[in-house]
């Protein structure tokens, strides 16, 4: 665990993800565009749905990554909280305009699928209800970043915010387990296979969800860096204008 906290370290951390960066944008851009290319061009159309079907390989995986984004908000919230190390708040900063990116994208593209499944574009249903409120926190939780002036407040109340919308986070991912009621499907990623999707969508499925994975982690280790350097430019100027006066 040590060795852990140990890249806490702005510096530490720099170092790290100048080694690790590369490698997960490289496996990131090879495991979306296998995936993409293999689901929505060599699998066949559903029997009921057709080839709408295929919206599967977007919506799926985004719609995970804005539920788990949110969740490692979170974990590094508390982080921030307990521990006050400053790359876990600016890390998690930094994941929210990429959730915010997969919340559209799911959002967007479960339209798409749910019109001709439907017959509507939108419906109140508990899971999408809950999924727009997420989406809203999102929003407030990057206005409130960019409403305080002081970043540790800043981090601290965004912590907070982000505890309060890890409700919606899981309503997001388990409603349909809550409510028997509403016309969102259950997983279709599940431990028990019989309420999976087919082998021939499932795998296709599973390597477009690593590539999602693989971008989100490449996003965030980036724009985290770009916090540091500009936490680091803010406190340069700061001591350039008390040298001043």
């Amino acid at each position: 665990m040590a060795s852990i906290w140990e890249y806490a370290n702005p510096l530490k951390f720099m170092r790290l993800t100048d080694r690790v960066l590369p490698w997960v944008s490289v496996l990131a851009a090879a495991s979306l565009v296998i995936g993409l290319i293999w689901g929505f061009f060599f699998t066949p159309d559903d029997y009921r749905q057709g080839s709408t079907v295929k919206i599967i390989y977007l919506h799926v995986p985004s719609a995970l990554m804005a539920i788990n984004a949110w969740f490692m908000m979170l974990v590094a919230s508390l982080i921030w909280l307990i521990r006050r190390h400053h790359v876990s708040a600016l890390a998690a900063k930094a994941a929210a305009p990429v959730g915010v990116v997969m919340t559209v994208i799911a959002l967007l593209t479960g339209a798409i699928w749910g019109q001709p499944m439907w017959g509507t574009w939108w419906a109140w249903d508990p899971r999408l209800t809950s999924f727009l409120i997420l989406f809203l926190f999102y929003l407030g939780y990057i206005a409130l970043w960019e409403a305080i002036e002081d970043a540790d407040t800043a981090a601290d109340l965004t912590a907070v915010l982000c505890l309060v919308g890890s409700v919606f986070a899981v309503l997001s991912r388990y409603a349909v387990n809550f409510w028997n009621q509403g016309l969102h499907q259950g997983a279709s990623l599940s431990l028990d296979k019989e309420e999976n999707v087919a082998d021939v969508f499932y795998l296709p499925l599973l390597v477009c969800i690593a590539g999602f994975v693989l971008l989100f982690l490449s996003l965030v280790l980036l724009r985290t860096r770009t916090e540091i350097r500009l936490r680091r430019t803010k406190a340069l100027i700061a001591r350039e204008g008390m040298a001043d006066a």
